[in-house]
């Protein structure tokens, strides 16, 4: 029997990582306009430890969208304007620390993309906690070349196709640390993204949000939202 209890225990030990990676974190942003879920992406680590950390301190409740632009994206996580007055300037605020850029040929600015805010430092290094959704348009081959011309890398030509039927924002590419992927809730975000807004694209009227996270398996993510996570 002992032997047998044994060669149980490490059999499930074998088995744990593979068990682990059918299992991932579904973020949830709770907003007036409805929820937002995103997946995080493995392939950049630092950003999605950094996040679900913050998320499990609760440290984006009460947080604000703090700047909207339509056709472009939607800014949170300032801790300066949880409570923020009407009208206050946002955008200074931080954690404390950067983290490092994490760029990937396979992630990139399309609809939906969860990207991290940055100074403009020299390495392009990430805030540590301040972020944004992309809204972004669509574009045709003409009104698309321009834009790469101000991107930090040159996208794939099926990456291209995207932003030519989903859109996103092109330019951005190479220069911010794609981290993760709405898959749900988009029109939550447009909601947010057309806000009256006054001249430093502060919504006129406080857009909140909350945050959980939770892990759940792949297969359920697809099977309820469709979403089919990157192979690269």
């Amino acid at each position: 029997m002992r032997t047998y209890l044994l060669s149980a225990i490490l059999l499930l030990e074998l088995l744990s990582p593979a068990i682990a990676q059918r299992r991932d974190y579904l973020v949830t942003i709770k907003t007036p306009y409805g929820p937002v879920q995103a997946v995080l992406f493995d392939q950049t680590p630092k950003h999605k430890a950094n996040f679900v950390k913050l998320v499990k301190a609760h440290f984006y409740d009460g947080v604000l969208f703090h700047r909207v632009i339509p056709q472009f994206m939607i800014q949170g996580g300032d801790p300066k304007s949880k409570g923020a007055e009407a009208g206050a300037p946002l955008g200074s605020g931080d954690v404390g620390y950067k983290v490092p850029a994490e760029f990937h040929t396979g992630l990139f600015h399309r609809r939906g993309a969860l990207a991290a805010a940055r100074d403009n430092n020299p390495e392009k290094a990430s805030s540590g906690c301040q972020f944004y959704i992309v809204q972004g348009k669509v574009y045709t081959d003409s009104t698309l070349a321009p834009q790469l011309k101000r991107a930090g890398r040159m996208p794939t030509d099926e990456q291209k196709n995207v932003y030519k039927t989903e859109g996103g924002t092109p330019w951005l590419d190479g220069n911010y640390t794609v981290f993760g992927q709405v898959i749900s809730g988009l029109a939550a975000v447009d909601s947010i993204a057309v806000r009256p807004r006054n001249a430093a694209n502060r919504p006129l009227s406080d857009v909140a949000m909350t945050m959980t996270v939770r892990k759940i398996s792949k297969k359920k993510i697809r099977r309820r939202y469709g979403y089919v996570f990157p192979a690269f």
